[in-house]
């Protein structure tokens, strides 16, 4: 008889295609579903043309436009019209600019049970709110998957979180991921994808599951799994997907490599304070703290459910004088039934700024705060300056301490308020319209398709096998937890250069070092040192492109984010860690260092490499690298490895999703 296995052990087996799911072993996943956004949209597919297919090889792939939108120039409106060609010409749904944010429209309108998706965005996370494993990824690796190459990733360990009890008054579901955040900090879900169960699963709806898988990145892990119980058909129902539904949930006595409880009945509002999302305390810890700024909204916490409590706390009051306030809805759907419902209503009276449903203020693009002053903000990340503003100071917290902090002009703990407030439901039909969604034209007229290309568009170098030896000077030396923003700039200015690598490459790390870009240049590449954490957060490509531009060949840190270390040997880039994390603090920018036999050491799958500098000084490192990872970097790169035949393309067609084999949805016929 078969052990019982744990709901993420049965998505693995159902699409696995290479490997033994053995936790730290490299598997091959097939992959149902993709999500690409218009941020790293562009690198996506100049990447995806390079591998010179004809057609993509998944059941599903939706291209959104959610990040670059206001078009301060002719850049982004270039973009978006390269983009829609791009999707209509190689099969892609493509969701129009204000359609909504990506993470929110693909939960309502295609997550299924069951199936495995990958995304450009860190975020995508999200989709295992419905019991799917959804996976964020560089834009390299999502183009590879799109081709039909599938996914490969080392395998994970399971934490299983039994969740007992009912949320108190005022306690939202952010709370609860910041509470793991609170245990956890930023690194500690590496290698982890996180399974909730428990009876008590089922107090929390979709969009609160949405909200925990969404920021289960933030704890550096691959995702996070809900079972798709009751309160998943219903969802669907509403979504008039009911079709889609199947129960999908863990064997009864299913173990797991770790188990973490939290008591959901002991929990209290929580908030992370600048400038990590792993900086958490209690509300009342930083009650009374003045603000000037309050953001409710963003690809997680924008849900009906979250708008009806903020409106409801406002209504019939008035945002404090000294808040300015912004709502940003997460899907058209959204700010639909907010409108018809009078939520939105509610919301303008009380003084709050409604945006339109797009990424906006939380990656920079508007709404940036006085410098040195407290915004408070429902959003998923408060790295330094990723608000738009040097010296921000960002904290992130759940709506109803939003609307609390916004009604009384300082961060506010809202239990303070009384009772909680009467929340209509959602209505059972939120007016599903795909209109804005479209579908790609039939293989035959996409032959004809002709891809709009703007000036801006401009294809990213490739990289060089690597050679036997590697030679330079370090260029920089950055801290613990430097986030992929630090490479490849957030915000409208940021952001309409990620798919111009030479322009986006004169930003990486301005803020730690404005003479960065020139240096590297003048100095032939060479290496960047860094500390724990290094690449955290978004899963922005060009953070790993731009120094492949600038003649970087190494990166040596104490740690790597999962996405950052795999775009990088995905250029072709190395990601040597230190034998002794010590060694860290004996590096200096300007030291020149000689590693030998490097290629040799990657081909015989040995890990022991040594930077020597001309004083003498020996730094030992290692090459901590799964099989394919080194076959990659031989050829000098993901493109190269792939066109010259180093994987098997193994695309899933639709009505034959590997799912299936372990008891998983069959991928039926798409609209």
């Amino acid at each position: 008889m078969a052990e019982p296995r744990n709901l993420v052990q049965k998505l693995l087996a159902g699409h696995l295609s290479a490997g033994d799911l053995i936790p730290g072993e490299e598997i091959d996943l097939a992959v149902d579903q993709i999500l690409i956004e218009d941020a790293t949209g562009s690198m996506t597919a100049l990447q995806f043309e390079a591998l010179e297919v004809e057609r993509i090889d998944v059941p599903l792939a939706v291209m959104y436009v959610d990040h670059n939108v206001l078009q301060i120039d002719d850049k982004n409106m270039d973009e978006h019209r390269f983009l829609q060609s791009f999707s209509a010409r190689y099969g892609i749904h493509y969701s129009r600019p204000g359609n909504g944010i990506s993470h929110y429209v693909h939960l309502e309108r295609f997550a299924r049970p069951g199936e495995v998706l990958v995304g450009a965005d860190s975020h995508s996370t999200m989709a295992g709110a419905v019991g799917m494993l959804a996976i964020g990824a560089g834009g390299l690796d999502v183009a590879a998957a799109m081709a039909g190459y599938g996914f490969s990733l080392e395998c994970p360990k399971v934490v299983g979180v039994e969740l007992r009890g009912e949320l108190p008054d005022w306690v939202q579901s952010k709370d609860v991921i910041l509470e793991l955040l609170r245990r956890y900090g930023v690194r500690g879900g590496q290698g982890r994808v996180f399974e909730f169960t428990g009876e008590d699963v089922a107090a929390l709806s979709v969009t609160d599951r949405g909200t925990i898988c969404n920021m289960i990145t933030e704890l550096g892990a691959t995702a996070a799994v809900f079972p798709s119980d009751e309160r998943v058909r219903e969802w669907l129902a509403a979504q008039e997907r009911e079709d889609d539904y199947m129960p999908y949930v863990a064997d009864p006595d299913a173990a797991y490599d770790e188990v973490e409880v939290v008591d959901l009945s002991e929990l209290e509002p929580l908030i992370a304070k600048p400038h990590s999302p792993g900086n958490v305390v209690p509300v009342r810890e930083v009650a009374g703290t003045k603000t000037v700024q309050v953001c409710v909204g963003s690809s997680v916490n924008s849900s009906y459910e979250d708008l009806a409590v903020v409106g409801a706390v406002l209504k019939n009051g008035i945002v404090h004088p000294s808040i300015e306030m912004t709502v940003t809805p997460g899907s058209r759907q959204i700010l639909d039934i907010i409108s018809r419902g009078g939520v939105y209503g509610d919301l303008v009276a009380a003084g709050a700024r409604m945006l339109e449903p797009v990424c906006g203020p939380c990656i920079g693009v508007g709404q940036a705060p006085v410098s040195g002053e407290p915004s408070v903000r429902t959003f998923n990340r408060n790295f330094p300056g990723r608000s738009g503003t040097p010296g921000d100071e960002v904290y992130l917290c759940s709506p109803a301490t939003a609307a609390a902090t916004a009604l009384e002009g300082e961060i506010s703990d809202p239990r303070e308020l009384g009772g909680p407030p009467d929340i209509e439901p959602a209505p059972s039909n939120p007016g599903v319209d795909d209109r804005h969604i479209l579908a790609p034209p039939s293989p035959e007229e996409a032959r004809s398709v002709e891809i709009l290309r703007g000036p801006n568009i401009v294809p990213p170098p490739e990289g060089d096998p690597l050679p036997e030896n590697l030679e330079g000077r370090v260029v920089i030396v950055v801290g613990d937890d430097v986030s992929t923003g630090d490479m490849a700039p957030d915000g409208a200015l940021g952001m309409s250069l990620w798919s111009n690598i030479p322009e986006c490459a004169k930003y990486m790390f301005h803020r730690q070092d404005p003479e960065f870009h020139d240096r590297a240049l003048q100095w032939g590449g060479g290496f960047v040192v860094g500390g724990h954490n290094y690449g955290q957060g978004s899963s922005r490509e060009q953070a790993a492109i731009s120094p492949l531009h600038l003649g970087i060949r190494a990166i040596v840190a104490r740690s790597f984010a999962r996405i950052h270390r795999r775009n990088l040997i995905g250029q072709g880039i190395l990601p040597l860690v230190f034998a002794d994390e010590d060694d860290y603090e004996k590096v200096s920018r300007g030291d020149e260092w000689k590693m030998e036999g490097v290629r040799e050491t990657v081909a015989s799958r040995e890990t022991e490499l040594v930077a020597r500098s001309k004083d003498g000084k020996e730094i030992p490192l290692e090459a901590r690298l799964l099989p394919r990872e080194r076959e990659v970097l031989l050829s000098g790169g993901m493109l190269k490895h792939l066109r010259e035949g180093g994987q098997e393309r193994i695309g899933i067609t639709e009505g034959d999703s590997p799912a299936a084999e372990s008891g998983g949805p069959q991928s039926r016929e798409r609209s």
